[in-house]
């Protein structure tokens, strides 16, 4: 079994794919991938219009369609994790600051120099409004 950190890579890999070519994410998994990193996947799908909506008022001058569709599926993923944490049954879920930690790793080993500074600001943004309204307000 992988490290739940490959296992988020691999999530934000499969959507990455579904969102570059509109095949359906199941598709774009590796054949053994984890269940945690398929759930982690469609969940974050099924919310999407929750987190763009976020991400969107906390990206300062940048449209979502206009992002990187990599760090667009990194804040994607961890705004999903942030917003819902037990988003897998029986799972125990990850701090909000070490879903944007892990984010801003995977931002360093896979995005352009400026990425995990961006992937950063936004995910803290976002999570200073969901501490303090106690929910993303939509």
């Amino acid at each position: 079994m992988s490290r739940r950190s490959d296992q988020r890579r691999d999530a934000v890999f499969a959507l990455y794919q579904h969102d570059l070519t509109g095949r359906s994410v199941d598709s774009a998994f590796e054949r053994d991938a984890a269940p945690f990193t398929r759930a982690l996947a469609h969940a974050t799908l099924d919310n999407r219009e929750e987190i763009d909506d976020l991400l969107s008022r906390h990206a300062q001058g940048w449209t979502i369609d206009r992002m990187s569709p990599l760090d667009r599926a990194i804040l994607r993923v961890a705004l999903l994790e942030i917003l819902h944490p037990g988003y897998v049954q029986g799972e125990r879920p990850i701090p909000a600051e070490g879903a944007i930690d892990e984010a801003v790793e995977l931002a360093k080993e896979y995005c352009a120099a400026e990425a995990p500074k961006f992937v950063n600001g936004v995910l803290a943004a976002a999570l200073r409004e969901i501490k303090t309204t106690g929910r993303a307000r939509g």
